[in-house]
């Protein structure tokens, strides 16, 4: 019989792969980006529906109007904006994966960098054009 004191000490294991271990990358940097987004998008959803339901009343869309028209509340639709855009390139750039293109480490980085740079640019055009039909910031 084997005793406690008479087995082997276990073998020294390998550390599972962890952030120390990798360096940093952009496609890694818009995983965590992609994953933060969705997470604000259903949050988003919710100013979507207070918005539709407050179209039942003249007070309840005055009550919305005022608080999407406040500096907070237009921060949070603009980063609402820079989610959807986000979130909707990076579901491209999987698609574009998903193809099989686009894996080599250079395309990888660009698209990468591709989705970060488009979300930023198209959210502000979008904004400038919806400011500029409303007559400005105001």
């Amino acid at each position: 019989m084997i005793t406690m004191a008479e087995t082997k000490a276990p073998a020294a294991r390998p550390l599972s792969p962890h952030l120390q271990i990798y360096r940093p990358m952009l496609t890694m940097m818009m995983s965590i980006a992609h994953r933060i987004t969705g997470f604000g998008l259903y949050f988003g959803t919710l100013l979507l529906a207070w918005w539709v339901i407050s179209a039942s009343g003249p007070n309840g869309y005055a009550r919305f109007e005022a608080f999407a028209g406040s500096w907070i509340g237009r921060l949070i639709l603009f980063g609402y904006t820079w989610a959807l855009i986000h979130h909707m390139l990076g579901g491209i750039r999987h698609l574009i994966w998903d193809s099989g293109r686009g894996l080599g480490p250079i395309e990888r980085e660009r698209l990468a960098a591709a989705n970060l740079i488009g979300s930023i640019a198209i959210t502000l055009i979008l904004w400038a054009i919806g400011l500029l039909a409303m007559g400005g910031s105001q």
